[in-house]
C-alpha cells in the first residue's frame, strides 16, 4: 500500500511565494493578500486616501515587475514594499507636503486610537497634532521617510535601512538627529513615540 504524505499547510514565507511566482504569475497574490492593508495604511498617512488607492497599487505593480530582483535570501517582503512606496510616494511629495502644512494649521481631529486607550494620551496627541505635522513638514525628504517607517510603518532600524536601500550606521545616526530636532521642537518630548497616537 503506497503512502502518500500529508500536504504542506505551511504559508509559504514571501521570498517563496516571489520565486514561485515567477514560473506561476498567480503565486504573487500571497504577498498582495499579506501586506496590502499595511502599506495601504501607511500610504494614506503619507499622502491621504486620495492619491492611497492609486499610489497602493502601483506599488505592488512595480513590486511585481521587479519580483525577478527580489533577494531571496530576505523571508519577509515588507521591508521591500515600504521602499518601493517610500519611491513612489517621492513622486507625490508636493501633495504630501500641503497636507501636512494643511494639518499643521488645523484643528483637525487627532484621535485615532481605539477608545479604550488612555484618554490622557488622546489628548496629548490631539494637542500636538497639529504641531508634529509642522514639524514633519520643515523635515528633509530622506528624514521624514526614515522617521514614518519607523513611526508609522513600525519597521525596524534594519527593515528600514532595507527599504531606503542605507546602510544601518546610516540609518540608526539619521534617526538620532531626526529625533534631536523633535525632541528641541517639543520641549523634550519625542512625539514619534506617541506613533499609534497621531496619524
Amino acid at each position: 500500500m503506497e503512502h502518500t504524505p500529508p500536504p504542506d499547510t505551511r504559508q509559504a514565507t514571501d521570498s517563496e511565494a516571489i520565486a514561485a511566482s515567477i514560473s506561476d504569475p498567480e503565486r504573487f497574490s500571497q504577498v498582495f493578500d499579506r501586506h496590502w492593508d499595511e502599506v495601504h495604511r501607511y500610504v494614506v498617512r503619507r499622502l491621504g486616501p486620495e492619491l492611497a488607492e492609486d499610489v497602493s497599487a502601483e506599488t505592488f505593480v512595480v513590486a511585481f515587475r521587479a519580483r525577478g530582483r527580489y533577494d531571496l535570501s530576505r523571508p519577509d517582503a515588507r521591508p521591500w514594499l515600504y521602499g518601493i512606496a517610500t519611491n513612489l510616494i517621492r513622486d507625490h511629495r508636493r501633495a504630501e507636503g500641503r497636507r501636512q502644512r494643511t494639518l499643521a494649521k488645523a484643528n483637525a481631529e487627532w484621535v485615532s486610537a481605539p477608545f479604550d486607550e488612555s484618554s490622557d494620551a488622546r489628548l496629548t496627541a490631539q494637542r500636538l497634532g497639529p504641531r508634529i505635522a509642522s514639524v514633519l513638514s520643515r523635515l528633509s525628504a530622506p528624514e521624514r521617510d526614515l522617521l514614518l517607517l519607523i513611526a508609522w510603518a513600525d519597521l525596524t532600524y534594519e527593515e528600514a535601512a532595507q527599504a531606503l536601500d542605507l546602510p544601518l550606521g546610516t540609518v540608526r545616526s539619521r534617526l538620532h538627529r531626526v529625533r534631536g530636532k523633535l525632541r528641541r521642537a517639543f520641549g523634550g518630548i519625542d512625539p514619534s513615540r506617541l506613533q499609534e497616537d497621531f496619524a
